[in-house]
């Protein structure tokens, strides 16, 4: 029977296909959904997996700000599969040098470096003279649309030889500076970016290209060090040379699965974009332009999406479009794999990822109502509350 208090928005929202979604919507979705519906620049899509529940703009393109990480989080699993592996290989010159060749490991972190000094020494090296660092494989400066200059560890540029996701975390008291973490030394350009940071804890991103890969050649060479392997000269990038022997290929311990799981818990925009530029890959080399065009063309074959618009895989380009229909399209191929969404904070029957932009607030992923995850997206194109969106996804899961 219908519901005998039916609000105005929710009767333009839920009126799809000529069929009005029968169940009384009147309490459990009056308040933060009618609130949703009365904005002008929203959309709102619920669906049953058969057809649309709530249909309020489902194809108009918005920004979609961190929920575009469910479409590379969906892309690499096609790509790839949930247990492949990143890999770094290591070489080893004629004249001794060690040479890194960067694979784009998003997660190549202090502990993973430990294993590559245990495999080395295991190899048989004992000394090294200098360290070669190749990173031709995104170029030394990827332009990343949205990205600002802040010293936050979310604008952390994008390498394919990073320790640590491009971040370092200090300890500032009193104008000495520590390594705030014991599994990473502390480097000099560790110790440049904390002269300028005041007491306190701080973790920072590594600026740009060149910074990062110094870095990691300092990282890398202090833990040689520690491990026993002597090195002699001062990291360097370069292009390993074709006569040089491979030694060692590092796997990453986690798997593809793991890798957007933490991507998706934690939004990290730099796994994202390595993601999405490794999706882009062709000969050797992975370039911003190319990723666009290829999670592009992939995206309507798979979907046969037309009006849409993929300028990066972390959400930070306000030049990013899908709508909320096509957004539900990645959902539904996401849906073995739900697991791998957060769960909303004190509502376990709610699994979404968040995006947020200034003025844009974005939720999309799946609500549980008995049995049945049902995928949902919310895209907001104007200043809202923060908490909005989750209300929304509660009362969508009361419904």
């Amino acid at each position: 029977m219908l519901c005998s208090l039916v609000f105005k928005p929710l009767l333009r929202a839920l009126l799809v296909g000529g069929l009005l979604w029968l169940s009384c919507l009147a309490t459990s979705l009056a308040g933060p959904v009618e609130e949703v519906l009365a904005l002008p620049e929203a959309s709102l899509v619920l669906s049953d997996g058969r057809r649309l529940l709530i249909a309020d703009r489902p194809n108009r393109p918005l920004v979609p700000a961190s929920t575009m990480k469910l479409v590379v989080a969906l892309a690499a699993i096609e790509r790839w599969g949930l247990d492949h592996r990143f890999e770094t290989r290591f070489y080893m010159g004629s004249d001794d040098r060690l040479w890194v060749h960067g694979g784009g490991d998003p997660y190549l972190v202090s502990e993973e470096l430990d294993r590559v000094v245990a495999a080395l020494k295991a190899a048989g090296v004992r000394a090294v003279n200098g360290i070669g660092l190749d990173a031709e494989l995104f170029g030394m400066q990827v332009l990343i649309p949205g990205r600002s200059s802040s010293n936050n560890p979310y604008d952390a540029p994008v390498t394919a030889l990073a320790v640590n996701f491009n971040t370092v975390n200090v300890l500032v008291a009193g104008g000495r500076i520590q390594s705030a973490e014991p599994q990473t030394p502390l480097t000099p350009t560790a110790q440049r970016l904390g002269r300028g940071l005041g007491d306190g804890r701080h973790r920072v991103n590594l600026v740009d290209g060149e910074t990062a890969l110094a870095h990691f050649g300092e990282v890398l060479k202090a833990k040689l060090q520690q491990g026993g392997i002597r090195v002699e000269g001062l990291p360097a990038p370069g292009v390993v040379p074709p006569s040089a022997r491979l030694i060692h290929t590092h796997r990453n311990q986690l798997t593809l699965e793991q890798v957007i799981g933490n991507m998706l818990q934690y939004s990290t925009n730099f796994v994202a974009n390595d993601l999405f530029l490794m999706l882009g890959e062709r000969e050797g080399r992975a370039r911003m332009a190319d990723a666009q065009r290829t999670l592009e063309q992939w995206a309507r074959q798979t979907f046969g999406w037309r009006e849409f618009r993929i300028e990066d895989g972390a959400g930070l380009s306000r030049g990013n479009r899908l709508s909320g229909r096509q957004m539900l399209d990645v959902l539904e191929r996401l849906r073995p794999y739900r697991a791998l969404l957060p769960q909303q904070d004190n509502d376990p029957d709610v699994r979404a990822k968040t995006g947020t932009l200034r003025g844009v607030s974005t939720y999309a992923g799946f609500v549980r109502r008995g049995r049945d995850w049902l995928p949902f997206s919310l895209m907001i194109n104007q200043p809202v509350a923060y908490g909005l969106r989750l209300q929304v996804a509660s009362a969508l899961a009361r419904g």
